[in-house]
């Protein structure tokens, strides 16, 4: 990690000419003693920088000394400037690969569209955790990303229930799906996924692997999740919703089944509520989910939905009067 650090100071450098060492630090996400061994590194390896101390000093490079990157347009720049969730990447270990990028951008665009990046970057924000979730970083997180990167072997152990199995994996990579992260990994040729935060604990092996030829995580991913739903959504209800109803839908049932649901929702009524079909595990475990809605929603299809929410609703009533 220290040759992608020590670029990433050289282009953070080239775009702002001066910084303090604290400053740096900050940036870097390092110590500021380890920014004093980088830039002694840098000036040992024959790279142009110099200090200058007292007020208004810092570290610079010597005027004139830039690396070019061509080619790339005010749009581009921005794109991948307002789309880099930081977060997840310092979680990954890429951190300072992500600042060298962007300050490598920005220091070698023209002024006019180094300002439209910037203007853009700072009004486009990604956030893939959903609203009512915080995300958790899960805690060996950072092994299992390191295997990615390596393509090595490690090994497991896996939390199911009350027992704890043990097992070499291959990982392939990670996704994080609405702020869950999860490890999608071969064992004995076989690709399966494991939610992160299941992860007890894990070793490396130091193995190296050889990925499945071709292997495409997102397409693997899109496939995966669909045979997913499929394999959990066995009945429809449908249900008339408040706009605030509409609106929470996705956060007390599957959030994509409720997307489809309330993206093909009908024409509101008087007081604003819309009908939504809605694929589901169970007409019982629907019941249960849709009760988080309280008087946002009323069961229409089947009878023996709404029969379920006016006996939760009653005993919920039952038990705080």
């Amino acid at each position: 990690m220290r040759a992608s650090r020590l670029i990433a100071m050289l282009f953070v450098l080239q775009r702002r000419r001066s910084a303090t060492a604290a400053e740096l630090a900050v940036e870097l996400e390092v110590s500021e003693r380890t920014i004093y061994r980088d830039v002694a590194a840098l000036v040992e390896a024959g790279v142009p920088l110099w200090t200058e101390g007292g007020h208004g000093g810092g570290i610079r490079l010597v005027d004139g000394w830039r690396s070019r990157l061509d080619g790339l347009t005010a749009q581009e720049a921005a794109a991948m400037l307002a789309t880099a969730a930081p977060q997840l990447l310092s979680a990954l270990g890429m951190g300072s690969a992500l600042v060298a990028a962007q300050s490598k951008m920005l220091a070698t665009l023209p002024a006019d569209l180094s300002e439209h990046a910037r203007r853009i970057a700072e009004r486009v924000h990604l956030d893939a955790p959903g609203w009512f979730r915080t995300p958790t970083e899960p805690p060996h997180l950072a092994t299992l990303a390191q295997a990615v990167w390596a393509q090595r072997r490690v090994r497991i152990g896996y939390q199911r229930g009350s027992a704890q199995v043990g097992r070499v994996v291959e990982p392939l990579g990670l996704v994080l799906k609405a702020g869950v992260w999860y490890m999608v990994a071969a064992v004995d040729g076989d690709v399966r996924t494991y939610r992160a935060d299941r992860v007890a604990a894990a070793e490396p092996t130091g193995e190296p692997f050889e990925r499945p030829p071709g292997f495409d995580l997102p397409g693997w991913w899109a496939e995966s999740a669909a045979r997913f739903a499929g394999t959990m959504l066995r009945d429809t209800v449908r249900v008339r919703l408040s706009p605030r109803g509409l609106r929470a839908l996705p956060h007390v049932t599957d959030t994509d089944a409720a997307t489809a649901a309330v993206a093909t929702a009908g024409p509101p009524d008087e007081d604003g509520r819309r009908e939504v079909t809605l694929e589901v595990e169970s007409i019982e475990v629907a019941a249960g989910q849709l009760m988080a809605l309280a008087g946002e929603v009323e069961g229409l299809h089947p009878p023996e939905l709404r029969t379920l929410l006016a006996a939760h609703g009653r005993a919920l009533a039952e038990r705080n009067s």
